[in-house]
């Protein structure tokens, strides 16, 4: 909703002055420019009776001056604008890395962790509107599914479109948290997180964890480590000479590397042992990360002028034709 309207130019409205005088004129000087006829009686003259041209003949006048009080009034440059503001604006810039090793396809979580990881992920991003979110998935090798961006659609449809095997298998754990700290060192948000997400112990890699988590404590940023697995073992589809089948494997989570980089950069371990359990997690990271920014909000102002001008001179337009049609005078 407009706020209000404002004028660049108020002294013009000074002027609006003049138009109680120019109707004070106008009857002043109707009554000077009336004939006079002195007559012993008019007994012998019927009662005119005033008709519609009468009545039009001061309507001539009234849009002559509501014409000059648009003119006036455009003079002024009439501004409107939506209202200026202080609000809190509550956004971060996040990095999620995710493990999409084959040690993710684990059927623990339903319909397995990386699906699990994926659904949840989504319904993360999906209450966090005003965030830049991007993603880098992470096994053998380490890539970058998706920039920071704000256009969440794309970013949920780059998560949907991932799968185990996409690139060579293993866990570069310190290469993905690298790759996402690398996207972030630029960031110039108050706050900077990342949500490193993984299943198993990093076997993999040029970079070691702990030297990408001093990198990210540098440039201040907070990972959140998020361990995905049961207790004990889970059941794991496995490729055999006769067909894949499912066999249960030990769960092995290096909880020590991901304890240690979180307890660095101020962040915090969390462990996941089914679907309800990594939604919790999401949902108190959701909650730890509200970084509220006070910022002030402008609008641009619109020149309102225009209208009154075109306005202004269709009454003088109006006027004009009536003055030589319907009240035409004959001298």
């Amino acid at each position: 909703m407009f706020h209000g309207v404002t004028f660049a130019n108020p002294g013009f409205l000074f002027l609006l002055v003049v138009i109680p005088g120019l109707v004070v004129w106008y009857f002043y000087r109707q009554k000077k420019n009336t004939a006079e006829l002195i007559l012993s009686s008019t007994e012998g003259f019927e009662p005119s009776k005033r008709t519609f041209r009468h009545y039009l003949l001061y309507s001539l006048y009234v849009l002559r001056l509501l014409a000059i009080t648009l003119l006036i009034v455009a003079l002024a440059r009439p501004q409107t604008s939506l209202s200026r503001q202080d609000i809190s604006v509550e956004g971060i810039d996040l990095m999620i890395a995710l493990d999409i090793s084959g040690s993710m396809t684990a059927m623990d979580f339903k319909p397995d962790r990386l699906e699990a990881a994926k659904d949840v992920a989504i319904e993360f991003i999906g209450n966090r509107p005003n965030d830049r979110i991007g993603l880098v998935i992470f096994s053998g090798e380490t890539f970058t599914q998706c920039p920071l961006t704000t256009d969440h659609a794309v970013l949920k449809n780059l998560f949907r479109d991932i799968r185990s095997g996409m690139i060579d298998d293993g866990t570069a754990l310190g290469d993905g948290l690298a790759t996402a700290v690398n996207r972030l060192r630029e960031s110039k948000a108050i706050s900077k997180v990342i949500i490193l997400l993984t299943d198993g112990v990093s076997n993999a890699g040029a970079v070691d964890p702990r030297s990408a988590a001093e990198i990210a404590k540098l440039y201040g940023i907070r990972i959140y480590t998020v361990g995905i697995g049961t207790i004990g073992q889970a059941p794991i589809p496995v490729q055999t000479p006769f067909g894949i089948q499912t066999q249960m494997m030990d769960v092995k989570i290096d909880e020590p590397l991901l304890m240690e980089i979180a307890k660095m950069t101020d962040g915090r371990y969390f462990r996941a042992t089914n679907n309800a359990k990594l939604r919790a997690i999401y949902q108190e990271i959701d909650k730890l990360e509200k970084s509220k920014i006070d910022v002030t909000e402008f609008r641009k102002k619109k020149e309102e002028y225009l209208p009154l001008v075109l306005l202004a001179f269709i009454l003088l337009g109006v006027e004009t034709a009536l003055r030589y049609t319907l009240v035409k005078n004959i001298p």
